[in-house]
């Protein structure tokens, strides 16, 4: 008679080893806080990919503590990412606002220059008397041109004139010197240096704008405002 009996069977004594991915996992989620929670998306993957893994080779397979970490740690960066991307673009976006705001202010003095310059071709070429600048060339020009976008003010006009300039003839006039320039001073604001605005108005109060007496308009910086020519 045959013996159908048969040995036990060996116990897989073989180490198990620990997931290479679920270690991939927990490197990709700490490196999130360096690529502002980029990596960790694919940390999260591979967390979970190595948790199924680790559950189907029924202990043959080892590191479920590291791929949870990787998960949660993944998880974590990926849910603050938004807030991350948000505070990096609030600066970009503020800085866009200002620079348009600088943009607009420019337009604003260029079309209130070309105003002057037309109400002067008009009046044998004198520049209109200072203290009524505003009233002279009103009619050739938008209310909102008088107003400047950064300025923080009620006043009908952020604008003034060199009082210096006040129905002189053109042409006894040096073409570099200041004719208009940003002030809180209101309507038919008019005076010198003494009037512009302090600290300037634009890109974090390092750019005033100004324009001289031929219509040019400037983009001025702080240390360059004791160059400007107020005197004809």
């Amino acid at each position: 008679m045959a013996d159908d009996s048969s040995p036990p069977p060996v116990p897989n004594t073989a180490p198990s080893k620990t997931s290479g991915m679920a270690i991939t996992s927990l490197v990709l989620g700490i490196l999130g806080i360096l690529s502002c929670g980029l990596t960790a998306i694919f940390g999260l993957t591979f967390g979970i990919i190595a948790l199924v893994k680790i559950k189907e080779n029924k202990g043959t397979l080892k590191g479920g503590g590291i791929a949870l970490a990787g998960i949660i740690i993944s998880g974590f960066f990926i849910l603050i990412l938004p807030v991350i991307a948000l505070g990096m673009l609030l600066p970009v976006l503020g800085a866009a606002k200002g620079r348009a705001q600088t943009i607009n202010c420019i337009s604003n003095e260029k079309q209130l220059a070309l105003a002057v310059l037309i109400y002067s071709g008009n009046n044998t070429n004198h520049f209109p008397l200072a203290a009524t600048w505003c009233d002279a060339i009103k009619s050739s020009v938008p209310a909102n041109v008088f107003k400047c976008p950064a300025a923080n003010s009620t006043a009908q006009c952020d604008y003034a004139f060199n009082a210096a300039l006040s129905g002189m003839d053109q042409a006894d006039v040096n073409p570099q010197t200041v004719m208009l320039f940003e002030s809180n001073g209101g309507w038919d604001a008019h005076g010198g240096a003494e009037l512009m605005v302090n600290p300037a108005r634009h890109e974090h109060g390092r750019i005033s704008v100004v324009t001289l007496a031929n219509g040019t308009v400037m983009e001025v910086r702080q240390y360059q405002l004791k160059t400007l020519r107020w005197d004809p």
